[in-house]
């Protein structure tokens, strides 16, 4: 039975965006998910998921969807955002995150959705597609990451030291020289380390660093390297992605490439931005070049980030044409 519309209309007003229903949706393993749509309850079904992995869902990206088309659900995946506990790590993995989606779809008793995300988005939204593609009409995917090693250690010892050599420089100051050899292993260790004082500076370095590598014209350059030690509140992101970077995202060598012809006969979507320097244009072809339907749009003068010139209107205007696709 799907959530009950009538609870929260009445508080939405004139904000067309505000949500149509919210809950805590209890999934199992001790976690309770938050869980909101936004829209019309007979529109297109849709669900958005969030980047990270470790962030959660934002009042902007109930904005993606034309609230007179869909009926779109967001939520906060195991350990993000609201849901509860937050920060928990244990039973939670991508297969858990996949069972979770279809808990939320059963319980908006949707029979297929169209599934949209960006970065680790899209990497949850392919792995989701492929182990279940009867339930999907279509996907939008932003910035295609595939959720391996290789590409996150790329970024940071390939990419970084190429076009920012002296935050590469930071980055490995952080570290004793001795894990200077395989830094990106080493940060994650660091930012697992129970020790405040161990994973405290590593989780702040980690996370400044790639705020830099995802924005086309970042504001800082440079890692403030006296403020890693100065007590504040921690950024919740670098420890959840730590978590399933050292696990290969829980899934098996290049798993998503591998499985991708499952996705034969899903339309799809996939926004890039030509300098973004986490998930490089060459993922999003490959991806293409084993997935029939889909195409590639991109996005000049942008880099990773959805708030880069032109990015989240090419992600609105990309969600819109499979609706159109659909209804035809």
């Amino acid at each position: 039975m799907a959530p009950d519309a009538n609870a929260t209309a009445s508080a939405r007003g004139a904000d067309a965006f505000a949500p149509l229903t919210s809950e805590m949706l209890d999934v199992g393993d001790g976690f309770e998910l938050y869980v909101e749509s936004v829209g019309r309850t007979e529109g297109i079904p849709a669900i958005y998921l969030h980047g990270g992995p470790g962030s959660g869902c934002q009042p902007d990206h109930r904005r993606l969807f034309d609230p007179d088309r869909f009926c779109a659900v967001l939520f906060d995946q195991r350990g993000c955002g609201r849901s509860r506990p937050k920060g928990s790590r244990e039973h939670n993995t991508t297969s858990h995150l996949i069972a979770d989606m279809e808990t939320i779809r059963k319980r908006f008793g949707f029979e297929r959705w169209m599934v949209v995300g960006g970065s680790w988005g899209a990497t949850l939204a392919l792995a989701y597609a492929e182990a279940h593609p009867e339930r999907v009409s279509g996907i939008a995917l932003r910035a295609t990451f595939l959720g391996t090693r290789t590409e996150v250690e790329t970024a940071f010892t390939v990419t970084m030291p190429r076009f920012y050599p002296a935050l590469y420089a930071d980055f490995l100051s952080v570290l004793p020289p001795k894990e200077h050899k395989q830094p990106v292993e080493a940060y994650w260790r660091r930012i697992l380390d129970a020790d405040p004082a161990v994973h405290g500076p590593a989780a702040r370095a980690w996370h400044d660093t790639e705020r830099t590598l995802s924005e086309h014209k970042p504001a800082k350059t440079r890692l403030d390297l006296a403020s890693l030690n100065v007590w504040r509140t921690l950024p919740t992101t670098p420890f959840m992605e730590a978590h399933y970077f050292i696990h290969d995202s829980f899934m098996t060598e290049n798993q998503l490439l591998r499985n991708a012809r499952s996705l034969a006969g899903i339309p799809g979507i996939i926004v890039q931005g030509r300098y973004d320097l986490l998930c490089p244009p060459e993922t999003s072809e490959a991806l293409a070049k084993v997935w029939p339907g889909s195409e590639i749009r991109i996005v000049e003068e942008a880099g990773h980030s959805l708030y880069d010139a032109g990015v989240r209107d090419a992600v609105m205007k990309s969600i819109a044409d499979l609706a159109s696709r659909a209804g035809r």
